[in-house]
């Protein structure tokens, strides 16, 4: 079975020596053999450099010794982010963000880091008036704001606005 290492290897090795902008997101490789790389870039990942990727790749592996599917895609504004540099990319921007406990929240992405993101949105709440105690009758807009760690979070989407 070929080895996920070794596709991430090569991958880095072409974006290193092409000097690209892009960056690795992702590799699988099934127990059949079928592998999927995925790449993004911080404008638009070019179709030829896909093709470029999957070439080198190619020629870097001995399909005599093991047979393979190859797929080299871009990861595409509706996939789920998953790297930091993604994260990075689309702060400041609208994201939708599935909770391991099963809420889901669409914000604001904010600051990133390897730990979590910042995320601002807005609810319709009846809040409770601080001078009289009294719960208002009408709903009314709360700001959250909310440091939310990767290991609480499901996936984080971009959301397309047009």
């Amino acid at each position: 079975m070929i080895q996920k290492q070794e596709i991430v290897d090569l991958v880095d090795q072409f974006l290193l020596e092409s000097e690209s902008e892009s960056y690795l997101v992702d590799v699988t490789v099934s127990r059949d053999n079928r592998i999927v790389v995925e790449i993004d870039n911080d404008e638009a990942v070019d179709i030829d450099e896909c093709a470029l990727l999957s070439d080198y790749i190619d020629s870097h592996m001995d399909r005599n010794r093991e047979d393979f599917e190859l797929e080299v895609g871009s990861a595409g504004l509706t996939s789920p982010l998953k790297v930091l540099r993604q994260y990075q990319k689309f702060e400041g921007e609208e994201v939708e963000v599935l909770l391991r406990d099963g809420h889901k929240l669409k914000g604001i992405l904010g600051a990133t880091d390897e730990e979590g993101f910042d995320l601002d949105w807005t609810t319709m709440e009846k809040t409770v008036d601080p001078e009289t105690g009294k719960q208002s009758k009408k709903k009314q807009e709360v700001q959250h704001h909310q440091h939310l760690l990767h290991k609480d979070v499901n996936q984080v989407k971009y959301i397309i606005n047009f």
